[in-house]
C-alpha cells in the first residue's frame, strides 16, 4: 500500500478534495490535514476492531462519517468507505504521521474509541498492540495511557455520588413512579451534567472526550434511581441505543469534531487555542446530555413503558431544543472548562 505521505491519484481525488471558500478546517498547530486524515483512518479502524459492529452501529458511524464530511474540507465520508472496504492499511496511514504530537494522538483516540463502549475486547486489545508497535511509542507511556481510559471505562454507574443515597433503590417507589428528587433538582441536575459535558469538550485532552460518556450514563443512572428502578451499566447501554446513541460512535463524533476544529491534542503540555476557545462539539455534547436527562425523566416517571418510537421522537425532539440554548450556557461552559483539573479526569467520572 503507498503511504499516504504519497497518494495514489485515488486517494487524492478521494480524501484531499479542494474545499470551498466557507468549508476551510483548522489545522491543530504542527498537525496538518493529511495528519488528522491518518488519525480519523486509524480512529475509524479501531471502531470496527472487535469485529462485532451490528447494522445499527455501522449505519450510525456512516452518518457521523456524513455528517463531519459535510462540515470541512476532509471527506470523512471517504474515509469510512475505504477503512470499511479496506483500501488503506494500518501501515498507509501511521506514514503520514509526521511528529510525534501526532502519533501519541492517533494512539490515544483509538484507545478511547475500543474503550467508548465497556473495557477492551481480545481483538481489540490486538489491534491497539499493533498500532503501539507501528507509531513506535513507548511501551510504558502507552500502557499507563491505556490503564487510565481503561479505568474510565470500567467505572461502575452504580457508586453513589455526592453523598446520594442508594439504599432501597430497587424498589419501585408508589403514587406512579414518583421521583425521591423534586422536579427543580432533577432539572438542576440534568442541566448541570449538560454543562460539565459542554466544559469537556472545551478542554483538549483525548480523556476529557471520553469521560463524557460515563457521566451521561451515571446521569442516567441516577434519574432511574430516583424513581425506584435498580439499573445496571447493561440496561443503561440499552437506553441509550433505543434513542440511537452508539457509545464507540458518540465518542467519534465528539473527538473528530475537536480534530477538525483543532482543538483535540497537546501541543508541549499546553492548551490549544486557550481554554476558552469554544470546540465545534461542544453544543453536541450539552444538547445530547440534556436530552438524555430528560427522556430518561420521563421513561423512568412513566414506568419504562414508552416505545422505542416514542422515547427517539422525544429524544430528536428535545435535541434541538438544547441545541437553540447552547449560546445562552456557554459562558457557563467556558467558566466550567477553566476550573477543571485535566489530570483529575477519573476522579472526575468516579465522583460523576
Amino acid at each position: 500500500m503507498t503511504s499516504l505521505g504519497r497518494a495514489p491519484w485515488w486517494w487524492r481525488r478521494t480524501f484531499r478534495e479542494s474545499p470551498s471558500p466557507s468549508t476551510t478546517s483548522q489545522e491543530t498547530p504542527g498537525m496538518n490535514q493529511q495528519e488528522q486524515e491518518a488519525i480519523l483512518v486509524l480512529s475509524l479502524m479501531a471502531a470496527f476492531a472487535d469485529g462485532h459492529k451490528d447494522e445499527a452501529e455501522r449505519a450510525e458511524l456512516k452518518r457521523i462519517a456524513d455528517a463531519l464530511a459535510g462540515e470541512g474540507v476532509i471527506n470523512l465520508a471517504a474515509l469510512y468507505q475505504a477503512v470499511l472496504l479496506k483500501r488503506v492499511s494500518m501501515a498507509s496511514a501511521v506514514a503520514a504521521l509526521k511528529t510525534a504530537e501526532a502519533r501519541q494522538l492517533a494512539f490515544e483516540m483509538a484507545v478511547c474509541v475500543c474503550d467508548a463502549d465497556g473495557v477492551q475486547s481480545a481483538a481489540e486489545q490486538a489491534f491497539l498492540a499493533d498500532l503501539r508497535s507501528a507509531l513506535a511509542l513507548d511501551v510504558q507511556q502507552a500502557a499507563a495511557y491505556t490503564r487510565q481510559a481503561e479505568a474510565i471505562a470500567a467505572m461502575p454507574v452504580t457508586a453513589a455520588s455526592r453523598g446520594e443515597n442508594t439504599a432501597g433503590a430497587a424498589k419501585p417507589a408508589a403514587a406512579g413512579y414518583a421521583s425521591t428528587r423534586s422536579e427543580a433538582e432533577l432539572d438542576s441536575a440534568i442541566l448541570n451534567a449538560a454543562i460539565l459535558n459542554g466544559a469537556l469538550e472545551l478542554l483538549p485532552e483525548s480523556l476529557s472526550t471520553m469521560a463524557i460518556i460515563p457521566l451521561q450514563m451515571k446521569l442516567v443512572y441516577r434519574i432511574g434511581q430516583s424513581y425506584g428502578f435498580d439499573l445496571d451499566r447493561g440496561h443503561i447501554k440499552d437506553f441509550l441505543a433505543t434513542l440511537g446513541v452508539g457509545l464507540s460512535s458518540q465518542y467519534l463524533e465528539q473527538a473528530g469534531r475537536k480534530l477538525l476544529g483543532g482543538l483535540l491534542g497537546k501541543i508541549g503540555g499546553g492548551l490549544l487555542g486557550g481554554i476558552g476557545k469554544q470546540a465545534v462539539s461542544s453544543g453536541m455534547s450539552f444538547a445530547s446530555t440534556y436530552a438524555l436527562g430528560h427522556v430518561a425523566r420521563r421513561y423512568y416517571a412513566g414506568g419504562r413503558n414508552l416505545s422505542t418510537q416514542m422515547l427517539r421522537e422525544a429524544f430528536d425532539h428535545l435535541l434541538g431544543e438544547a441545541k437553540g440554548m447552547q449560546n445562552r450556557y456557554l459562558p457557563e461552559m467556558q467558566a466550567k472548562a477553566r476550573s477543571l483539573d485535566a489530570v483529575q479526569i477519573v476522579d472526575l467520572v468516579r465522583k460523576g
